[in-house]
């Protein structure tokens, strides 16, 4: 039977539970957990001084949307599909002589694999991005954080209305369903 609340409808004449079944657990969690619970993706890093042909070419055998740029082994940058689309491709630039030094994101936020989750959320949120550097004390690359990641934390923490969800939203089945 589906757990989802509807207006009116009880079978045991009790109220089905919200939709925040565990708000409070998953923000304990977010301050608790860190990131490397997360499991950030490793990193895919390109130096500084390669060019924009080398660093399309690691993303597709990579089949990542970013890079982490580097120079001598610390993150100085960020590579992402926006970037090629934005400075290289409709700035008119050559993908064999732009070095990634010119068309990167410089000094990109980042996150060490000890900080909280809730540390991590609140960077990517406040900057709009889809993927953070995971960094070590030193500044070399860790690994990667997605929001894709970020995701699948959270539905940890609330399977039963997740993956109960109806393909409609607001369709709920008039009588339980199985046997």
């Amino acid at each position: 039977m589906n757990r989802l609340p509807k207006p009116g409808r009880s079978q045991s004449g009790a109220a089905l539970p919200a939709l925040g079944l565990y708000p409070m657990e998953l923000s304990r969690n977010i301050r608790a957990d860190s990131v490397s619970r997360l499991d950030p993706s490793p990193p895919l890093a390109i130096d500084a001084a390669s060019s924009v042909a080398d660093a399309v070419a690691a993303m597709r055998t990579g089949k990542v949307g970013c890079l982490l740029v580097t120079d001598r082994g610390r993150v100085v940058g960020i590579f992402t599909e926006r970037d090629l689309l934005t400075r290289v491709l409709a700035a008119g630039r050559s993908l064999d002589t732009t070095r990634m030094r010119a068309v990167m994101t410089p000094d990109p936020v980042t996150v060490g694999p000890k900080d909280p989750v809730r540390t991590a959320i609140k960077r990517m949120q406040r900057g709009g991005y889809r993927h953070i550097p995971v960094v070590d004390e030193a500044g070399r690359p860790v690994g990667t954080l997605s929001a894709r990641r970020v995701v699948h934390y959270i539905v940890e923490h609330f399977p039963a209305l997740v993956f109960t969800l109806p393909p409609d939203g607001n369709q709920y089945p008039e009588s339980p369903e199985g046997a």
